[in-house]
């Protein structure tokens, strides 16, 4: 008999009664009932309850055991009586009497629980991550990880992909978050830097001639922590095709999907084609380019119709710039007053400068600038919006740019507050159309507003005859729910056309050269049109988990603070250390 186990704790059943079984585990739970000890024993795959009857060997020892230590029993199955049978566990027909007890490692007194799932510190739970692991909720959230991981490797293989790794160690970039650097001992004074993304070197394996590239790629940016973003490392199917216009990215991206979120959930899933949703239609039909499409409640733009109205405060908006957008709710005229009031807390919240609304009842047209707008431009507005009898009408006025944000703000509060999402379903859209550049007052010129290696539409001929702001990419994103998954592009394999996109953004060609030699030398020998996305693992595991926290589904992650408390890093490190690596420690004032 193998000297830990002949069985898993989740395995038996009522056709291995009267066999004798060994099985190794944790105590995850003990009961003493009368002098019989009923011990829960757990290990990966799942329960099974051991009995020790009064007077045999091990029954003295057992009682001694603790919670979580670990332990090997070895006994006859024998089948629960009909009432005592346990249909909330897979082997809830069976128990297994305790013939022989190992103690195989004696558990100190917990920090926590294990066996019930309370409410813990995040702080301690991350100190004890190892003890947090075993818990049921975060060790299935876990498994359910690797079980997505491989079931995308064996999806990719079967589209035609194949999987290469690139290096941890490379150069830094300009662009993106803030990099971890390296520093070199051979090289004193130069530092690697960690990858934000394989992106140059995905691009390189295409003009090396492998057609169709993925990996699941460890990824490192120096940013914050937010709750669908874990600091400091992260892990994204990365993916490159070559000879691709965008639409076969999308074919492949909806065939990997559909099947995958088809497999770990019982959810709808949009049925491909996705949605193609441009991204200035986004921003303007819903605040956001991560749209979430399980409510409808879309925003209209009414600046057209306040333009030349007599309401002073909009048209006074609109003459400067701004925009007015409004929200029609159904069924929410007859609120009282105080739930207006807080929608405008909400805005002003946001960094608005108020809620307009106009309630349309049984007795005529209500609300905070009823009185002011006159019957012509009130019944516009309800042929525009298509404001049914019980609706309310929310106004926003201001810059676009922040009547954007605050529309699209109060649309995902007023979807929390009617509870407006459609439950159990996944809701898929690609964003289209980017813009190439975006303004950046900081450095008194435009930028590159997404990723800085797609292509320009239109090409060289676009940078040349438009003005930077009115260029757009071959760039998009996939959003599901409201969650951006990836990003993507159809890249810019043309070395002239390189270096162009980057002049207008502030680059010299000398800089180019520098930041990104590698890549243009290789374009310059050779490179086939080629494109690819990226798209999270962390956040499609968070999607099928149910699960809002990116770190409930990361084995070890870091906290908030970008820190480690289990391990201790970031710590500091002894003088001999720096001394190898060139490095002086400035004072921290």
């Amino acid at each position: 008999m193998h000297p830990y186990r002949t069985h898993t704790c989740g395995e038996l059943s009522a056709h291995h009664a009267g066999i004798t079984v060994r099985l190794s585990g944790w105590v995850h739970r003990k009961r003493d009932h009368g002098g019989v000890l009923f011990v829960d024993l757990r290990d990966h795959y799942g329960l099974t309850q051991v009995v020790f009857t009064p007077g045999s060997v091990c029954s003295e020892e057992a009682s001694r055991l603790s919670r979580e230590s670990v332990i090997t029993i070895t006994g006859p199955v024998v089948l629960r009586p009909e009432e005592a049978e346990n249909t909330g566990m897979a082997t809830g027909q069976i128990e297994v009497h305790a013939e022989e007890l190992t103690l195989l490692s004696a558990a100190e007194p917990l920090p926590f629980a294990v066996a019930e799932e309370q409410p813990v510190a995040e702080a301690l739970r991350l100190q004890y991550r190892f003890l947090d692991l075993r818990r049921a909720a975060l060790h299935r959230r876990i498994a359910l990880r690797a079980a997505v991981i491989a079931s995308i490797r064996r999806r990719m293989g079967g589209l035609g992909f194949s999987e290469f790794q690139t290096p941890i160690l490379t150069s830094s970039s300009p662009e993106g978050a803030r990099d971890f650097l390296v520093p070199s001992r051979m090289h004193p004074g130069q530092f690697y830097a960690l990858p934000q993304a394989p992106q140059q070197f995905k691009q390189l394996l295409m003009v090396a001639g492998f057609d169709r590239y993925f990996q699941i790629a460890p990824c490192f940016r120096d940013e914050d922590a937010r709750a669908d973003r874990s600091p400091g490392e992260f892990y994204q199917l990365d993916v490159e095709m070559s000879f691709v216009e965008q639409e076969e990215v999308f074919g492949v991206v909806e065939e990997l999907f559909s099947g995958l979120f088809g497999e770990f959930s019982d959810w709808e899933v949009t049925p491909a084609p996705f949605p193609r949703i441009p991204y200035a239609e986004a921003l303007r039909r819903f605040g956001t380019d991560k749209p979430d499409l399980r409510f409808g409640l879309e925003i209209e733009d009414v600046s057209a119709l306040f333009a030349g109205s007599r309401f002073r405060i909009f048209r006074k908006t609109v003459e400067e710039g701004g925009v007015v957008r409004a929200l029609c709710v159904p069924e929410m005229a007859a609120r009282p007053r105080s739930f207006f009031d807080a929608l405008e807390r909400c805005v002003i919240s946001q960094g608005g400068k108020g809620l307009a609304y106009l309630l349309f009842k049984e007795g005529g047209v209500e609300g905070s600038i009823a009185g002011a707008l006159g019957q012509e431009l009130t019944e516009q507005l309800r042929r525009q919006t298509k404001a049914e009898l019980g609706s309310a009408l929310l106004f926003v006025a201001d810059g676009e740019t922040k009547a954007v944000k605050l529309a699209g703000a109060l649309r995902l509060h007023l979807a929390d507050l009617l509870d407006l999402r459609q439950p159990k379903v996944f809701r898929f859209c690609w964003i289209v159309d980017f813009p190439m550049y975006e303004w950046s007052e900081e450095r008194g010129g435009v930028e590159f507003s997404h990723n800085p290696f797609s292509m320009p539409q239109g090409g060289m001929e676009a940078l040349e005859t438009r003005p930077p702001l009115e260029i757009l990419a071959h760039q998009y994103d996939i959003v599901c729910n409201g969650l951006e998954l990836s990003s993507g592009a159809i890249r810019n394999h043309r070395p002239e056309i390189m270096y162009r996109a980057f002049e207008l953004a502030g680059y010299s060609r000398e800089m180019v050269d520098e930041k990104f030699g590698g890549m243009i030398r290789a374009f310059q020998y050779g490179a086939p049109p080629h494109g690819g996305i990226a798209p999270g693992i962390d956040r499609m595991v968070m999607l099928l988990a149910e699960e809002p926290n990116i770190r409930e589904v990361i084995a070890f992650p870091l906290n908030q603070q970008g820190q480690d408390l289990l391990m201790g890093a970031p710590g500091s490190v002894s003088a001999r250390q720096l001394d190898e690596l060139h490095i002086q420690l400035k004072p921290v004032i």
